[in-house]
């Protein structure tokens, strides 16, 4: 059996890129703050654990309502951050140790304080300047009511009333999140173009692709009519508004982004990769975005929302496998991302469960992901086993759910502090170099038992098994690209074979039962004697018989 996997030349279509939270990955100037210097010093500990690239959230200028998803300048790097010239170092230092750079690019919103949104603020109703986002006359005898239903995702109308510049209420203008993101009106000539100028900018600066904000948004139904269920987008905080996501116009965007990329590819081999954050009620919906001539991946976040059950995740594997793998593309799995409630913690509810069981089942999970065929996200700290943290003070907080809503329920901060990376008290090596330095949230003491240095040095730790994970999956042509065949299996117990004889079982329940391979595992997430696979976890084995 070889045990070195063909390079090809699709490199994205069984990448495992690890996605930096750069405002928390690693602060090189003791501001408290994470920033594109501390991520070029942390590469070759990516390098180490063999990731295949980065994901860099979004470091433009921007007031961080939303912590850079407000952007204010796509073409440059707000001071917080760096500036271009450390972003190029970023670039080189990365490509020198063979990581690729993605970059977030965020083309349904921008921040209230956009240039060009300031210009449609003081231009007037029935301006071009105002024809690049939505605006329209409020309903009601003196325009006091919105222009429609809509609610925005993070809580309250989707609309905000102008003041004009002679000093009258005026318009209103459409923001799907929050005020300080007023949504782009794709329908305008002018947003298109003025985002192809944007990435044509940093493809020129070597970037190797992007990760697409809300890739399913863009178009809002031409005539704004109200929704049915004004309210879904903030309940399940998701695009569920037929009317505002999802539109067919979206299709053409992609298309020619598509080949955009596909121009820089020819110019020298370097394949660019559109990956896209597509939430779309179904599998064969999402499989749309990924056509030949789209979008070359989009995030399948239905691994990631399944509850810990053996039907419950053959079931989504099941269907990505058939509706995404079926258009050409591979699969994009991932457990998590800066939006969601860390692994360990979700595996771990209800509390009653004990967070030994949730980091159990994290293993088993990230063993899984690794094992299926196509595309792996890895968010930072996953590769540490963090908990979610879940009791930070309300005056801490900065999620603008938080602020809009009053609600803890789904904030995000607690997926979002910083990474420990050494010794035995906050800032856990994260800031250096200023005396008193805190990080921009804080740390809890119990951080410490998942440092980097501590993990490095423990064969058992998440680290480790991630590192295990990412050599073999390199290394055996069974796994990356290609397909699976399930395996019949007790309740409770998922089994399927890649390639002809490489065997990944997980078993979701708390009993030990038969594993279905004889022999012992070339890898486990837990303890796995010859022959038994115990419950939470999951193990691969090359099957000789």
């Amino acid at each position: 059996m070889s045990l070195q996997r063909t390079e090809a030349r699709h490199w994205w279509r069984d990448a495992v890129i690890y996605q930096v939270y750069v405002r928390s990955f690693l602060d090189s100037t003791g501001d408290g703050i994470g920033d594109l210097a501390g991520v070029r010093a942390g590469l070759p500990y990516l390098k180490k654990l063999g990731v295949d690239g980065i994901w860099l959230s979004p470091f433009y200028p921007s007031p961080q309502h939303d912590h850079g998803y407000d952007v204010a300048d796509y073409c440059d790097v707000d001071p917080t951050f760096g500036d271009l010239a450390e972003f190029d170092l970023l670039v080189t230092a990365a490509r020198r140790l063979g990581i690729r750079v993605l970059l977030d690019i965020v083309p349904n919103h921008c921040s209230s304080e956009h240039p060009w949104f300031r210009e449609a603020l003081a231009a007037g109703p029935g301006s071009a300047a105002r024809a690049r986002f939505h605006f329209a006359d409020g309903r009601g005898s003196d325009g006091s009511q919105p222009p429609n239903n809509w609610h925005a995702m993070f809580g309250g109308p989707a609309w905000s009333r102008v003041t004009e510049a002679d000093g009258r209420p005026g318009q209103w203008y459409l923001h799907m999140f929050t005020p300080e993101q007023p949504d782009w009106n794709w329908r305008d000539p002018e947003v298109p173009a003025e985002f192809e100028r944007i990435l044509r900018f940093w493809l020129d600066r070597g970037v190797d692709g992007f990760r697409i904000d809300v890739a399913a948004g863009l178009f809002k139904h031409p005539e704004l009519p109200d929704s049915p269920d004004p309210e879904a987008d903030a309940r399940t905080r998701d695009s569920v508004n037929p009317l505002a996501w999802n539109q067919p116009e979206v299709h053409e965007v992609w298309r020619h982004w598509r080949a955009i990329c596909e121009d820089y590819t020819a110019r020298d081999g370097r394949e660019r990769l559109l990956v896209g954050e597509v939430s779309v009620p179904t599998a064969r919906e999402h499989a749309q975005y990924v056509r030949a001539d789209e979008l070359h991946q989009a995030f399948f976040f239905d691994l990631l929302s399944a509850p810990w059950d053996a039907d419950a995740f053959r079931k989504v594997i099941s269907e990505a496998m058939q509706d995404i793998a079926g258009t050409g593309s591979t699969v994009t799995w991932v457990l998590n991302n800066h939006d969601q409630v860390r692994t360990v913690t979700r595996y771990g509810e209800p509390a009653t469960e004990g967070s030994g069981l949730g980091a159990a089942r994290a293993r088993a999970a990230a063993l899984l992901m690794l094992a299926l065929p196509g595309a792996a996200y890895i968010y930072q700290g996953e590769e540490l086993g963090l908990p979610e943290v879940v009791d930070l003070p309300d005056d801490v907080l900065t999620d603008p759910i938080f602020r809009r809503t009053g609600s803890r329920a789904r904030i995000r901060d607690g997926c979002r502090v910083p990474l420990p990376w050494s010794g035995q008290a906050s800032p856990f090596g994260f800031t250096s170099g200023v005396e008193g330095a805190k990080p921009w949230l804080p740390q809890p003491e119990w951080f410490a038992e998942h440092a980097t240095d501590r993990a490095l040095a423990d064969t058992r730790s998440f680290w480790h098994l991630y590192r295990d994970g990412l050599q073999l999956r390199a290394s055996l042509p069974q796994l990356g690209e290609g397909s699976l065949r399930w395996l019949d299996t007790p309740p409770g117990v998922l089994a399927f074979v890649r390639g002809d004889d490489l065997v990944c079982a997980v078993n979701f329940g708390t009993a030990p039962t038969p594993a279905p391979v004889s022999g012992t595992p070339l890898l486990s997430s837990g303890p796995c004697p010859a022959g038994v696979l115990p419950g939470a976890t999951a193990a691969w084995w090359i099957n000789d018989l």
